[in-house]
């Protein structure tokens, strides 16, 4: 685990947008649930000491599979006072162990739509049945590998209030799908990215005017791919690197969608 990672999240994560706030207590537990006859293994974060139902919100994790780093991130959720689960696409909880594999990970499910629709919905359901749970207050956030994952949530027209897509892919092989969506969706994106170029953009945004979807789309000037994650460095020539404001200002926008979709204050007990 990357141990100085926590310190700076802890900084962004309990901002919300009114003001500063301090993090709740929270508890975790690993979740096991399935899909068909494949066994998975999410983590799940949850204020302590909960007094009345919280949105739930899923977390999917990057193409490395469900790492201390989208775990981390459901914390930060659950600091914020929501139910958080960080998914598990792969299966047994899987993490790839170089790039190479998790490039044929993400490639499987990239290919097989169905299949990747079928493994985040299972985590969306797993999550809804949880203890203290609002099952009419759910949404699903993802990066990278992930963000392309909620995407394909939000395309299956599965129950979510809202979907956040971080540096994820915006591509579709079935554009038309868009017309299923039935909650708000945020696109969250570098505009520099080199994985997402400017062609992808423009026919998420067709995409979504075609089906007539509540949508934004942020850019983030100066930000390449996997610009929330401090391990990915600092060099944007690489492609992929890591952009203190970019990370900062995403995960306050996304604090202002929560907002929106549930309503402010979700920090009280």
């Amino acid at each position: 685990m990357f141990r100085w990672l926590p310190l700076l999240w802890l900084s962004l994560a309990p901002v919300f947008v009114q003001g500063a706030v301090e993090p709740r207590a929270i508890e975790t537990r690993t979740l096991e649930y399935r899909q068909g006859d494949t066994r998975l293994v999410g983590y799940l974060a949850y204020p302590k000491d909960l007094k009345a139902a919280r949105p739930g919100v899923l977390v999917v994790h990057e193409w490395m599979g469900l790492n201390d780093y989208a775990k981390r991130r459901a914390e930060q959720l659950a600091e914020l006072g929501y139910v958080a689960l960080a998914a598990d696409i792969y299966g047994d909880g899987k993490i790839a162990a170089d790039t190479q594999e998790a490039g044929a990970l993400a490639g499987q499910y990239k290919k097989d739509r169905a299949l990747l629709r079928a493994r985040v919905a299972a985590g969306l359901a797993a999550l809804k049945t949880q203890p203290h749970v609002a099952s009419n207050q759910l949404a699903a956030i993802g990066y990278c590998f992930g963000g392309t994952t909620v995407l394909e949530l939000a395309r299956s027209g599965a129950d979510v209030a809202g979907v956040v897509s971080f540096h994820g892919g915006l591509d579709s092989p079935a554009p038309q799908d868009a017309r299923n969506i039935r909650g708000k969706v945020l696109a969250l994106h570098g505009a520099d990215d080199p994985y997402v170029p400017a062609d992808q953009v423009a026919a998420f945004e067709q995409e979504m005017r075609a089906g007539s979807v509540d949508w934004q789309l942020i850019a983030y000037g100066g930000a390449v791919h996997g610009f929330t994650n401090p391990a990915n460095g600092s060099d944007n020539q690489k492609g992929v690197a890591y952009n203190a404001k970019a990370d900062q200002r995403s995960w306050l926008a996304m604090q202002q969608f929560f907002a929106e979709l549930f309503g402010p204050g979700q920090n009280a007990p």
